[in-house]
């Protein structure tokens, strides 16, 4: 895609570990944030009824579409708040709940990160997947001087987000080093009480 990313062994890649996981899964709805692998938005706009997919640029959404349209996929792709603006706001404008989420690279960490997942929990439907790639780098560091391996803190951040993680992987292709994950919401106390409520009637 002009201007952010095009194909590659690593989209492959990546497309393949959400397969591995949903080799068969029909969804409803899929919101992809970022869409620097046009793979995964190809995956996307093929495995759902409805597909959005949220660009950090005007020039990476504009990209976006031309794939969509030269693929003849049907897939929303609205125009970034502004020229740099972050996924976290992105989410928070998609204000629906989704069958599948994929993070695609928001390259964040710690806090940030934190935050992110907490807002794509709040996107996912109770049965739905969330996905997230992220740089390898992007997860090192220590945590209260405690060297903490990447792996051990994206498991970590997935589960402080009320998700379980389902599968953590690493995946090296195109000279790029990625985590790759996938995981479900965990029921919170208050949605199992809902759900309690709602099998008493």
């Amino acid at each position: 895609m002009a201007g952010h990313g095009g194909e590659s062994r690593l989209g492959r890649a990546l497309t393949e570990f959400v397969m591995a996981a949903a080799p068969a899964a029909a969804y409803g709805s899929v919101l992809i944030v970022g869409v620097r692998h046009p793979e995964l938005l190809a995956w996307a706009a093929t495995s759902a009824r409805q597909c959005t997919a949220l660009a950090p640029s005007r020039r990476a959404a504009q990209g976006a579409r031309a794939f969509a349209e030269r693929r003849g996929f049907n897939c929303r792709i609205p125009n970034p708040a502004g020229r740099e603006a972050r996924f976290a706001t992105e989410l928070a404008r998609a204000g629906a709940h989704f069958d599948a989420l994929l993070l695609d690279h928001p390259v964040a960490s710690g806090d940030a990160l934190l935050r992110l997942l907490e807002e794509a929990r709040s996107l996912i439907a109770p049965t739905g997947r969330l996905w997230i790639f992220e740089p390898y780098e992007s997860l090192e560091g220590s945590r209260d001087r405690i060297v903490e391996h990447p792996l051990a803190r994206l498991r970590r951040l997935l589960g402080a987000a009320g998700l379980q993680c389902e599968r953590l992987s690493p995946i090296e292709a195109d000279g790029a080093h990625v985590l790759a994950a996938v995981a479900h919401p965990v029921a919170s106390s208050r949605e199992l009480a809902l759900a309690a409520q709602g099998a008493a009637r």
